[in-house]
């Protein structure tokens, strides 16, 4: 069967479900041969490319616990049905190939979204987005060394490039777009180093990212993740200052979570504040994740651990502080 007859039964296997969760349907498990002439960049065979979980799971958590993608929500289903609907229109369009694989993305089914971004990097083999855009899914299933893999090759290939604005598929409550293409690719490559713990390179990709500069969300963003990685290196004194450009009367427009955090970790506003925060979504993942780290830095490690544990027990899995927690809580040398 070729990759496209493929991508069209498994989409419509997302699209067929009504009210159950993706979890009881199977069209994730890449056991369909698309080696070959509609095969990946590799030669290998699609089985080869990710490691197995049991039926309908799309990943294993770093605990070993297996995954499951949320029910499908209304929009979710819409935009994924427009976004084949293009696809379909004209599968060697660039735009179409990206856009089907992030609607798949932002309906669960992380597997079929790499899936079919490898798909786009069989075509555009020069095209930075389609590595920057799997390496981010090879991160939200716990494949780090291969979302490194392809932020380095997505950095190579966008040298000399000029700075290409990422549009939105969530788009905030201004419809302004707030990424680049590359400060993407740093930022994601930062993140996968900071999930293995690797704190200098990390650190080394994030500052590329804050280096491009942009609005400020794109500062308190990249801004928190220096100040922990700076903390957990030991180097207090140069996380502190690594927050001398962020400020209360910022313009933010969609990052107040980690604009709070910068303010909290700056002193300017109590912790009190914060700790509603759990792990039952992105934004609440992201703020106690931050919290979390606070507490172990600042000599608090019990507190620190009771807040990992919340977070992991929350429901949003894929959220960037969710899998930062798994990772803190597989560290036995914390």
């Amino acid at each position: 069967m070729g990759f496209r007859k493929s991508l069209r039964y498994k989409v419509l296997s997302i699209l067929s479900v009504q009210e159950h969760k993706l979890q009881n349907i199977r069209p994730i498990l890449l056991v369909i041969a698309i080696a070959g002439s509609c095969g990946l960049l590799n030669p290998v065979n699609a089985a080869e490319l990710l490691r197995e979980v049991p039926a309908g799971a799309q990943a294993l958590s770093l605990q070993g616990e297996a995954l499951y993608a949320a029910e499908l929500n209304d929009s979710a289903r819409v935009n994924l049905e427009i976004a084949q609907t293009n696809y379909e229109s004209d599968p060697n369009d660039a735009d179409n190939i990206i856009w089907l694989g992030r609607r798949i993305a932002y309906a669960g089914d992380y597997r079929l979204s790499i899936e079919t971004f490898s798909e786009g990097v069989k075509k555009f083999p020069k095209d930075p987005r389609f590595y920057r855009h799997r390496g981010h899914r090879y991160i939200s299933i716990r494949e780090f060394n291969r979302a490194i893999s392809d932020f380095e090759t997505a950095a190579e290939l966008m040298q000399n490039l000029p700075l290409q604005v990422e549009p939105d598929g969530l788009p905030n409550a201004q419809n302004i777009p707030l990424t680049s293409t590359q400060g993407n690719v740093w930022y994601h490559l930062g993140l996968a180093y900071y999930l293995k713990q690797d704190w200098p390179r990390a650190l080394t990709a994030f500052r590329n990212g804050y280096n491009l500069g942009g609005y400020d969300d794109n500062l308190v963003s990249t801004g928190h993740w220096i100040y922990m990685i700076l903390r957990r290196m030991g180097n207090e004194e140069e996380a502190a200052i690594a927050l001398n450009e962020i400020s209360a009367d910022m313009n933010i427009i969609e990052n107040m979570s980690y604009h709070e955090l910068c303010l909290l970790y700056k002193q300017e506003i109590e912790i009190e504040s914060m700790m509603a925060a759990n792990g039952d979504d992105p934004s609440n993942a992201a703020v106690a994740y931050g919290i979390a780290n606070y507490f172990y830095y600042n000599g608090h490690r019990e507190r620190s651990d009771e807040l990992l544990q919340l977070i992991v027990s929350g429901s949003s899995w894929s959220a960037f502080g969710f899998v930062a927690a798994e990772a803190d809580i597989a560290n036995p040398r914390r």
